[in-house]
């Protein structure tokens, strides 16, 4: 079995706020609110650079936090599973996000709860 995936880019939480144009605190509690996802890397807590393209936070980004997070997954399993290829999706869940395959990965991700 692969080992888990990261995704290709990083932003730490005053980048994030910048792409955002959102203060610090609002994406601190953005992260608590399950909106976004950070985790620490190298001691700083960072969010995938791809989940918050086009300075807007995927559509659908929230909704599978917290059915993951219903599921029992901590912040880092749920990166795992965000960013684990996916034969049945072009790549990995993150990136079906993006896409037409959004509501795929939230049935998935629902699943996951059952």
């Amino acid at each position: 079995m692969p080992g888990p995936t990261d995704p290709a880019g990083w932003l730490t939480l005053p980048d994030v706020a910048e792409r955002l144009d959102l203060s610090i605190s609002k994406v601190h509690q953005m992260i608590r609110d399950r909106e976004l996802i950070a985790v620490r890397r190298d001691g700083v807590r960072r969010v995938p650079a791809d989940l918050v393209a086009n300075r807007t936070v995927l559509k659908h980004l929230p909704g599978v936090l917290n059915l993951l997070a219903d599921a029992g997954y901590d912040d880092e399993e749920a990166l795992r599973w965000l960013y684990e290829e996916d034969s049945t999706l072009p790549g990995t869940p993150a990136a079906a996000l993006a896409g037409d395959q959004a509501r795929e990965v939230k049935r998935r991700a629902q699943a996951l709860g059952f």
